[in-house]
């Protein structure tokens, strides 16, 4: 049986095609966290503002993301946007839409918790020098800032890669889609087939988390935070 379970994953593309899923899972996480980090700056900002209404604006889509599962923002996006919008949408958009919209209120908390916990005294010493409040932030704060942010933002970009695999519910072809394909194709045969495949798409995550997991631990030793 175990013969066969491994002649199973190297048979035919399934073994290359379990990489092309995972390629797709890593685009998915890539773009979305790319796009957090632009948004969640710019939300970071708008948080630390004095205005209530702009701060009960932010809060409540902060509190919005961390209440709703990531699941049902996938099927409000991908279903509803088709049913009641009529836009005809792909899964790996819709998924890069949702983690977009949830990795910019996660790190647009990280970027105001950054930025409230920055000494009061930076703003002044810089205001001593003659900077203007532009001059300020971009080389006193915002340096300050990317620093802070490196371990939690590699924290999130590994969360994010984990729960890529719930766009296999929307029809997107992942790593996680394309190991129950081959499943399912080699059921009759090979009935163990399942333990290797999900075996080795454990292993794949592990390959690609692991590393990030140890970056986050030493920039943080690096920057003691």
């Amino acid at each position: 049986m175990q013969d066969l379970g491994i002649q199973v994953l190297f048979q035919g593309r399934n073994f290359i095609r379990l990489w092309e899923g995972l390629w797709v899972t890593l685009r998915i996480a890539v773009i979305a966290m790319a796009l957090s980090i632009l948004l969640g700056f710019l939300l970071g900002m708008v948080m630390t503002m004095h205005n209530r209404a702009v701060r009960c604006i932010t809060r409540l889509y902060l509190e919005t993301v961390r209440i709703l599962p990531q699941l049902v923002l996938l099927f409000l996006v991908y279903f509803g946007a088709a049913k009641h919008l009529g836009i005809n949408m792909s899964g790996e958009t819709a998924a890069i839409i949702v983690f977009t919209f949830w990795g910019t209120a996660e790190m647009g908390d990280l970027v105001r918790g950054a930025l409230i916990s920055t000494p009061k005294h930076q703003y002044e010493s810089a205001g001593g020098l003659g900077m203007n409040k532009l001059q300020t932030y971009f080389y006193v704060i915002i340096p300050q800032t990317i620093r802070r942010l490196l371990p939690p933002a590699v924290n999130l970009l590994t969360r994010m890669i984990k729960t890529t695999s719930l766009v296999v519910l929307i029809g997107v072809v992942e790593v996680v889609k394309v190991g129950k394909q081959i499943i399912d194709a080699s059921r009759y045969q090979t009935p163990t087939a399942a333990l290797w495949i999900y075996g080795v798409i454990f292993i794949m995550y592990f390959i690609v988390c692991y590393p990030f997991s140890r970056l986050s631990l030493w920039l943080e030793k690096k920057y003691e935070i």
